[in-house]
């Protein structure tokens, strides 16, 4: 513990860049206080700060450690936390987010589930993006992701794909096909989730559509699935959805796309740094409840993008 030690007292100095107020701050003296920074510069092999009878500075070497010694004692302090909750039997309910897409069934299932484990959860309805900015600033739990996004410093639980169709007004001329491509499309609005929900999702799904002859006409956006059925309805465009929204709405149909043309891909994630006990079983739990629609299936086995794709956006 001596180095957790030397760090606390390496980010007081850095905070206040003067070594005095530093030690009254820390209650112990200014020598030893300059002692342990000189053993933990001599530690690292590295000058943390430039200091001289006038002013003391952080060297470049100083602002990383600064940045680091931060998220390490911040991890020290929630592993602490959780360790002492659990030996106590007073582990704190999983802050969990979940995208507003997710279907209601799958919703209630989930919490249902949750409180057969006496597992005590808080779901919190938020996009991918907040979710991802939630989970890297420790307010979250886990975050049931839409792919591709950026995982780096988070583990995954078992991805699941759900295949999407088609969501257009009954009077369409396409509404009588039992099925459609996506080149059946060509010359027509697209309405979407807006891009900074989901950007890996959003890039994916227009290159997709560019790449089999689709190009929407127009592309508009919306949040939540009773503004999509509006903007369908007004002629906006078509949708994309595994089939929920257009049970919500007679006026509307939903076709499906050719097997392996556009799927959502879901996985719950979570920070790999102290990690809530009971979350790798939630992780399994929530992909087989998932997987219940008899549609939905396992991802293949291989490595999921981690970084956003770009998209060429022309003139929409």
């Amino acid at each position: 513990m001596d180095l957790l030690r030397q760090l606390r007292y390496f980010v007081v100095v850095a905070e206040e860049l003067h070594f005095g107020r530093a030690a009254e701050r820390l209650g112990i003296a200014q020598p030893p206080l300059s002692q342990r920074i000189r053993r933990l510069e001599t530690d690292l092999g590295a000058r943390l700060f430039d200091r001289d009878s006038k002013r003391v500075e952080l060297t470049e070497a100083g602002q990383i450690l600064l940045g680091e010694s931060k998220d390490l004692l911040a991890r020290w302090e929630r592993t602490k936390s959780l360790v002492g909750k659990a030996h106590r039997g007073e582990i704190d309910a999983l802050r969990v987010g979940v995208p507003p897409e997710l279907a209601g069934r799958v919703l209630a299932a989930i919490l249902t589930a949750f409180e057969s484990r006496e597992i005590r959860v808080d779901l919190q309805e938020l996009t991918t993006a907040e979710q991802v900015r939630l989970l890297a600033d420790g307010q979250l739990d886990a975050g049931l992701l839409q792919h591709p996004v950026d995982v780096v410093g988070m583990e995954l639980g078992p991805a699941v794909d759900t295949p999407l169709g088609v969501v257009l007004p009954r009077d369409s001329p396409l509404a009588g096909r039992a099925t459609l491509t996506l080149a059946d499309l060509a010359g027509l609005g697209l309405v979407i989730f807006p891009r900074a929900a989901a950007p890996g999702l959003y890039d994916a799904t227009l290159r997709t559509c560019w790449e089999h002859g689709f190009r929407p006409s127009r592309v508009s956006h919306a949040r939540n699935p009773e503004f999509l059925l509006g903007m369908v309805l007004s002629g906006r465009g078509v949708a994309f959805d595994q089939g929920m929204v257009a049970q919500k709405e007679p006026r509307v149909v939903w076709r499906p796309l050719p097997e392996g043309t556009l799927h959502w891909r879901l996985s719950l994630a979570w920070p790999s740094a102290a990690p809530h006990p009971r979350v790798r079983e939630l992780a399994e739990l929530i992909a087989r409840i998932v997987q219940g629609d008899g549609a939905s299936r396992p991802a293949p086995a291989r490595e999921l993008p981690q970084r956003p794709w770009d998209v060429v956006y022309g003139d929409l």
